[in-house]
């Protein structure tokens, strides 16, 4: 309940803009500006609570507190270390960032790409902060976690070891804003060892909100030439590198002047007319300015002399020392791998630019009602969140002939670095994508069935499931509606997720879900409708008082339960039965009298009839997803976020639902169907409740 309540008010904070780049949220409520303020006007430096500097901020395995790593380690500011510190002197550069004793180059290679642009630097790396004016010990970053930016504060005390920065640090050691930013991102991830091992793009989209994608160049798309042009053409980042071998090779220098193991942007895509043949040319970028390339179409090349002289002009004209261009061809020789993080459409504030549609979906995969697995398990498999996307305008490319719309779809699984120090780590997630029917167009209230899955094939379907933070995948299809279904490979496994779809044209997304109903007889009956066979039963059952309580409730129903071989039970228990006395109890007397008595008498019938029937092995018990079917037998159609509820409250630890449980759960959902209806005077769908109202009808 805690969970919905948390959920319902984030997402109304949402609505009213918070987690956009200029409303970032404060990580775990701490506010910059007041934070420093506070420390300047008490004339202290500020100390993290929420991130101690010790032993557990450091790790939990390889640098726990018993690692011999991690001994002698001292928590130093930057002032303790060298005379003038400063935040960041003469522009960030790729030197400020060398790797310590971290296995996180991933993230190192993902900031030294932040380094290349400046507009996109600043919206992780704040300017209003250093180590001269207003310092206070106090630093912070941004960081877009999951569809929305989160401002993380840290203080600024590093770890060190015989007086030297830990992780990372600058070539001249008197530079901060990188190790500072490490800090920020082990905070937000639990710690600095859960920043150990991942891949360039999960940085990439935690700087920018982008959504990156990567090609192996040894086999690259037949259009991937195109989908750099593109690419560029939406102000993308495109970052390439050459694989090394041994660490021996880490920027090695080939004859041909590239650099090994070293982060290159990719900054131009042009075919150029070259003596009578189209020549697809790429433009590279070294940071380090000096180093360039030496071999066809480099800057002194002779083929120059066979392009146009306008085209030659525009394309050499000299704008940044280390830039050059090679043939695509060489290109794809001589490096390994593309990385490209296309852009949300607030990143960029220039309007030169092609932007992405962006559609965000969030959702989750919760054991027994919503975690189906994949298509290898058919009879769960249906219960995964769905969700429709509608494409609506085809590409404008005239050189393709097929026509279609392209678009990218992006499955993050959530908060898993954080769970590794209570031995979680990824899921191996990935999903697929269904072609609407035509008899299902349109319709976003149905969840699709069993059936529906086990009569189609999916259209298209991620490359691979991996246990990656993010799979991600390129598709074009032609303008219509698709499913995607998002899932873990086994069943069962708890999970929060998070779907993008970026499109080249305007798209529409949405949850699909069942609309929430309940069908069930509401006929009032007189006593006179009462057979005099049931009102003898009644009267032996209920004694003097001609009532039936609770505790003589439940000894009726275990007698009766204790008959029946098909159902296997350990009976009704004391609370089961004060629920249903509670919520049949018309008169308030806290005791069935007949009528109410035989309407319950009736229910159990019907529920019991119901459990049979979807018991179809005869095991006597019912699975969570068994569950699922008997609450449409009994005339309840509920979402995905009920399925799980019901799950979570009345399956057991091995996702069985016994008969006294079922029980439990239909009268509460037929109490307060009833009850909503007899308040909802308007039919609107929404009622209105004080405190105590609310209290009374949850405490039941």
């Amino acid at each position: 309940m805690a969970g919905m309540a948390e959920a319902l008010a984030k997402e109304r904070a949402v609505a009213a803009g918070a987690g956009r780049h200029d409303r970032a949220v404060p990580y775990l409520g701490q506010r910059f500006g007041a934070l420093r303020q506070e420390c300047l006007q008490e004339g202290r430096l500020f100390q993290d609570p929420s991130f101690p500097a010790g032993p557990t901020a450091l790790g939990y395995r390889e640098l726990g507190p018993r690692s011999h790593k991690t001994q002698g380690v001292v928590w130093r500011r930057p002032t303790e270390l060298c005379p003038n510190p400063q935040f960041i002197a003469g522009g960030a550069t790729r030197t400020d960032i060398c790797q310590g004793a971290l296995g996180d180059c991933w993230l190192l290679a993902a900031i030294a790409s932040l380094t290349l642009n400046e507009e996109i630097l600043s919206r992780v790396v704040p300017k209003d902060q250093s180590f001269q004016d207003k310092y206070a010990g106090i630093f912070h970053f941004q960081f877009w976690q999951y569809g929305e930016w989160v401002d993380v504060v840290v203080d600024d005390r590093l770890p060190t070891k015989n007086g030297e920065l830990l992780f990372v640090h600058s070539a001249e050691g008197s530079e901060f804003w990188s190790a500072l930013l490490e800090k920020a991102y082990a905070k937000l991830n639990g710690s600095y060892e859960s920043l150990s091992g991942g891949t360039t793009t999960e940085g990439f989209e935690d700087f920018t909100g982008g959504i990156a994608e990567w090609y192996e160049l040894q086999k690259p798309p037949p259009n991937l030439f195109k989908i750099i042009q593109k690419a560029l053409q939406k102000g993308s980042l495109l970052g390439c590198s050459i694989d090394i071998t041994s660490a021996a090779e880490t920027e090695a220098v080939t004859s041909q002047k590239l650099v090994k193991g070293h982060a290159y942007s990719v900054t131009g895509a042009e075919e150029v007319n070259f003596r009578g043949t189209v020549q697809k040319l790429i433009r590279i970028r070294n940071p380090w300015g000096e180093v360039e390339w030496t071999g066809k179409w480099n800057d002194n090349c002779p083929n120059w002399s066979g392009v146009d002289p306008e085209v030659r002009e525009r394309l050499t004209r000299r704008h940044e020392d280390g830039e050059f261009w090679m043939a695509f061809n060489d290109f794809l020789r001589h490096y390994s791998r593309l990385e490209i993080c296309n852009l949300t459409p607030d990143t960029l504030a220039s309007d030169r630019y092609k932007k992405w549609s962006l559609q965000k979906l969030d959702g989750n995969w919760r054991r027994g009602a919503t975690a189906g697995g994949c298509r290898n398990y058919p009879n769960t498999f249906w219960t995964n969140p769905q969700y429709l996307i509608k494409l609506e305008e085809e590409d404008e490319d005239p050189d393709d002939p097929e026509g279609g719309c392209t678009f990218l779809i992006g499955l993050i699984q959530k908060h898993r670095r954080k769970q590794r120090k209570m031995g979680e780590d990824m899921h191996t997630i990935g999903f697929a994508i269904y072609e609407v029917p035509p008899e299902f167009s349109g319709q976003t209230n149905i969840h699709l069935s069993k059936n529906f899955f086990l009569t189609n094939k999916a259209r298209e379907k991620s490359n691979t499931f991996i246990n990656l933070r993010e799979v991600l995948n390129r598709f074009k299809l032609p303008a219509g509606e698709y499913i995607i279904v998002p899932s873990t490979f086994e069943p069962n496994k708890n999970g929060d997720f998070c779907l993008r779809v970026f499109s080249e044209k305007n798209a529409n997304s949405t949850v699909i879900d069942d609309e929430i109903e309940g069908n069930f007889d509401e006929t009032e009956i007189s006593e006179d409708d009462i057979e005099p066979s049931f009102k003898k039963l009644f009267g032996q059952l209920a004694g003097n008082d001609a009532e039936i309580s609770a505790f003589e409730l439940r000894s009726i129903l275990n007698k009766i339960l204790a008959k029946r071989q098909d159902i296997k039970s350990d009976g009704f228990s004391i609370e089961t039965c004060k629920i249903m006395v509670d919520l049949l109890d018309n008169d308030g007397s806290g005791k069935l009298g007949l009528k109410e008595f035989h309407t319950l008498w009736t229910k159990i019938q019907k529920y019991q009839k119901i459990y049979r029937e979807i018991d179809v092995d005869r095991s006597g018990t019912m699975n969570s997803y068994e569950m699922r079917r008997a609450l449409e037998t009994a005339g309840f159609k509920l979402n995905c976020q009920l399925h799980q509820v019901i799950v979570a409250r009345f399956a057991d630890e091995d996702l069985v639902i016994d008969f006294d449980n079922f029980v439990r759960c239909l009268i509460r959902l037929e109490t307060l169907f009833k009850m909503f209806r007899k308040l909802d005077t308007e039919k609107s769908g929404t009622i209105e409740l004080n405190l105590v109202n609310w209290l009374c009808f949850t405490v039941i």
